[in-house]
């Protein structure tokens, strides 16, 4: 059953981090102290997402048939998948002697799910570089080796510890400084590089959790929007002979093709990366963000409202 968006209470911020999120193809982490609702906001991001076109549904249906997860005939949403923080490389990566694809490809064209996510091996977030850069999976084995396609949205949900309390008003953290320290390592620099949104959900109210009215806009008014959004952004690329979908798949040099800012916007844009010191990798994700933003709103210019928002 599928949750609807109206049906989580608050969180108007963590949920516009997920429109946003569908509507550009970026991958987004929550992160916040336990029970604030993130595995609720990830499960209910799937209802948001537009529904697979035909070439999309054939070419998922043929990859959940190979790896034996077909259950029925096609596939026609987007796929969503979530494994657990235990789960072996292999079966998130894929591989084994005959090299059979793992959850990285069967999320293809849908979404990952990683609830932990600090909580899974070191090995298996490091390996997930490759697919969030190149949408593809490779896998070397001495009988030869595959490749597997793997275009999805990454969720990542993470508490601020280990216990899940640092920081949080109210409650007390039991974690050592070292084991804090620890957890943090274990998201290298490269990969919070290649989670474009940082969403903080935070604990909500308890007035606002015993309302009776729903809160905030139905999924599928929210996923009319993403449509929108999805379709500029593809009319756009086929209007510059670019094969991409979704704005979040813009390489450095198309972005200077497809993103045009204004001198004003690209001046704040600019005053906005030497204050937060950001990377050149992080200064285009604010541009694809941005970029984003505006389509949802119809935008052909990306405004300044777009890119403080981003």
């Amino acid at each position: 059953t599928n949750i609807d968006f109206n049906d989580i209470k608050g969180q108007q911020n963590a949920k516009r981090g997920l429109e946003i999120a569908a509507a550009g193809g970026h991958n987004i982490a929550l992160w916040g102290p336990a029970g604030t609702g993130k595995t609720l906001l990830a499960k209910a991001f799937s209802g948001i997402l537009p529904p697979l076109s035909m070439d999309e549904i054939l070419e998922v249906t043929g990859i959940h048939s190979v790896a034996g997860a077909l259950s029925g005939n096609l596939v026609t949403t987007p796929p969503w998948r979530n494994p657990h923080p235990t789960a072996s490389y292999v079966s998130i990566v894929g591989g084994g002697a005959i090299p059979k694809p793992g959850e990285a490809t069967l999320a293809h064209r849908g979404v990952l799910f990683l609830d932990e996510f600090p909580e899974f091996d070191r090995r298996v977030i490091d390996t997930l570089r490759e697919p969030l850069e190149e949408r593809v999976v490779r896998i070397s084995r001495a009988k030869g080796s595959a490749e597997f396609p793997a275009n999805f949205i990454l969720v990542a949900a993470l508490n601020p510890c280990p216990c899940g309390n640092w920081g949080v008003k109210g409650k007390h953290c039991s974690c050592l400084p070292i084991a804090i320290e620890r957890y943090k390592r274990k998201l290298s620099g490269p990969i919070i590089d290649r989670i474009d949104l940082w969403t903080e959900v935070s604990s909500v109210d308890h007035a606002s959790l015993g309302a009776k009215e729903r809160s905030g806009e139905a999924s599928e008014k929210i996923r009319e929007r993403v449509a929108s959004a999805r379709n500029l952004q593809r009319e756009r690329f086929a209007s510059l002979g670019l094969k991409h979908k979704n704005n979040s798949d813009l390489g450095a040099k198309d972005i200077a093709k497809v993103i045009d800012l204004s001198p004003k916007v690209k001046e704040e844009l600019d005053r906005a990366a030497q204050s937060l010191d950001l990377s050149a990798r992080s200064y285009h994700k604010m541009m694809k963000v941005a970029r984003t933003i505006a389509d949802l709103s119809q935008s052909e210019k990306i405004t300044s409202d777009h890119l403080n928002e981003a």
